[in-house]
């Protein structure tokens, strides 16, 4: 392959992935060609993409961006999944399809400069949460105290309103209040 067309692949990848901050990747090898299409069309209509990388021109390209935490597992034949919400998302995608596909590789993934290598690596990120996630629960403990908090301030008034109720309905009624002894 000419220089020119190196340097043409370079930035190909890096207009396609130089702004991504996080990846997963796989090697498909030993996949068919129908498997290796239907995974492809499913994580596309999930926003998933898989590119084929080469391996020299994609460390050229991705050393000085966050995906050349990747450079040492760019081994063998290597495609980059990218895309959806987050690595996240895409990881359970991945790990989802090793039970239709167990030949797929998981190399590794990249997610906020953290490197997550091999198989038990990206089977440990899938289990993240992704963004939405985290948020509903960090917006679940910053609402728990303040529910309790009600739940405590209107329990006894609650109870008081009870008692006057019932004074209310024995003084309509006729009947005599007893004292209260201490």
């Amino acid at each position: 392959m000419s220089k020119p067309v190196k340097d043409m692949m370079v930035r190909e990848y890096l207009s396609r992935f130089g702004e991504t901050s996080e990846a997963l990747l796989i090697s498909i090898r030993g996949i068919g060609g129908h498997g290796n299409s239907e995974i492809r069309m499913g994580m596309a209509r999930k926003g998933i993409n898989i590119t084929v990388v080469r391996n020299n021109l994609a460390r050229k390209a991705f050393a000085e961006t966050d995906l050349g935490l990747l450079s040492p597992l760019l081994e063998g034949p290597c495609a980059l999944a990218c895309g959806g919400e987050s690595v996240v998302e895409v990881a359970r995608e991945i790990v989802e399809l090793l039970k239709k596909f167990p030949e797929l590789e998981l190399k590794g993934a990249v997610l906020d400069g953290e490197l997550f290598e091999g198989n038990a690596g990206v089977q440990r990120l899938s289990k993240f949460p992704t963004r939405d996630e985290a948020i509903a629960e960090d917006v679940a403990l910053v609402l728990g105290p303040g529910r309790k908090l009600v739940g405590a301030v209107k329990g006894p008034g609650s109870r008081l309103v009870g008692i006057l109720k019932a004074l209310e309905e024995k003084l309509e009624s006729g009947q005599e209040i007893a004292k209260v002894s201490s």
